[in-house]
């Protein structure tokens, strides 16, 4: 079954040697129901709000199949909410889920997938590996960023099912890793047909790689 492991809010905002001097990736996961909002979780922050959360980046997920990828490859435990996610899942395609996809998560809340996490150097800090940045990003499956699009509770063990799944047919990891020119086309087809309203920054990148 396609399940909520974890629901993981802030626990403290850490300083931090970038730009903002703090932040707030230190997620830890909740007992009980907490509510889910247009703008992210109940409780929920962002220390750097220029690249992290809005509508388009309320929610970000990770897949607990691939963060067990990484338990082999580092050799130390990963607990929920340390890579900074809000849900962890277990069973849900989230790295190979067509961008504009809609789960249904417990039975009220709904939303949509807009694009793939984009690693920073917060990230590794907060890691604490070496060349984090470079080998999560090369590995390419790095969970996905989610739009709410119904708002409710949600806790630890909810079923996520498919609501929806646009026809353009690209990936969350395959946008990632290639940007390709007639991926970029179709994101953009899919938009301006209203099938999905694709993130600014996912439009962006289309519009660069469209014309390549």
């Amino acid at each position: 079954m396609s399940s909520l492991v974890a629901v993981c809010r802030v626990h403290t905002l850490r300083p931090d040697e970038g730009s903002v001097g703090a932040t707030a990736i230190d997620k830890r996961p909740l007992d009980g129901s907490v509510r889910v909002r247009r703008i992210g979780l109940y409780g929920d922050v962002q220390a750097d709000r220029e690249y992290h959360g809005g509508y388009d980046q309320a929610l970000y997920m990770v897949a607990e199949e691939e963060v067990d990828h990484w338990v082999g490859e580092l050799g130390r435990d990963l607990p929920a909410g340390v890579f900074g996610e809000n849900l962890r899942t277990r069973g849900v395609v989230v790295d190979d889920a067509v961008i504009g996809t809609r789960w249904r998560i417990g039975a009220d809340v709904e939303v949509e997938v807009t694009g793939p996490r984009i690693p920073c150097a917060t990230f590794a800090r907060f890691l604490g590996e070496q060349r984090w940045v470079r080998r999560f990003a090369e590995h390419g499956r790095t969970g996905a960023y989610l739009r709410v699009v119904h708002t409710g509770d949600v806790s630890a063990g909810d079923a996520v099912q498919v609501v929806a799944v646009p026809d353009h047919g690209v990936g969350v990891a395959a946008w990632f890793t290639r940007k390709d020119p007639a991926d970029a086309r179709a994101l953009l087809a899919a938009d301006a047909a209203g099938d999905v309203r694709l993130a600014a920054t996912v439009r962006e990148d289309a519009e660069k790689a469209a014309a390549r």
